[in-house]
């Protein structure tokens, strides 16, 4: 099961790294806050899924370890938000719907297919594969925000305010999914101490 579980974190690692770099470059060519705040968080998946394939081998105590370091990393997407929410607030320029909308749409593809694949392990490993669904998971819900962000601001109000919701909702999901974590490792070490 661990090497099944491996295989498929790596893959996820893989995707997630990939389209980090993707949404990267569209947030900063728009002047996208949620986007920034995904990209952060595409990051912060890549880096909890490799946590997670090289943890796999290692002991139960440092998987309850490992758990807790993922729980920090989970707020990543938090602090990416305020930086760019700052920005906004000093020069209040919508970002470009489309090029938003439908980089949220590519997202959301690879971040459903990421949370197709590790659904079927998200209670096998504790806080490892827990954190990894749940990122996924949050990720997928936020990337339907982001496509109605550039919806609403390319048809109802173009203001840089729907972007902004979405990114601070991005940026809530995070530390809710970081608090689930670290609850779940406190408890795996708790039974291993």
């Amino acid at each position: 099961m661990d090497n099944a579980i491996r295989r498929i974190v790596l893959i996820v690692a893989l995707a997630n790294l990939a389209y980090f770099g993707v949404e990267f470059v569209v947030a900063l060519r728009i002047g996208s806050a949620s986007l920034l705040a995904d990209s952060a968080d595409f990051f912060e998946d890549a880096s909890v899924n490799l946590l997670i394939f090289v943890a796999m081998a290692w002991s139960a105590r440092n998987r309850a370890h490992a758990g807790m370091a993922m729980s920090v990393i989970l707020l990543a997407p938090a602090v990416a938000f305020l930086w760019i929410a700052w920005q906004k607030f000093e020069i209040p320029v919508p970002p470009e719907p489309l090029a938003l909308s439908l980089t949220g749409l590519g997202a959301l593809v690879v971040n459903l297919s990421c949370a197709y694949l590790l659904a079927a392990y998200r209670d096998a490993s504790g806080s490892l594969t827990k954190a990894a669904f749940l990122s996924a998971r949050n990720d997928a819900i936020a990337n339907v925000a982001i496509i109605a962000a550039g919806a609403v601001t390319l048809y109802l109000w173009r203001s840089p305010w729907p972007d902004l919701i979405v990114g601070l909702g991005i940026a809530w999901m995070n530390l809710d999914a970081a608090k689930e974590v670290w609850s779940a490792a406190r408890k795996e070490h708790e039974a291993v101490a």
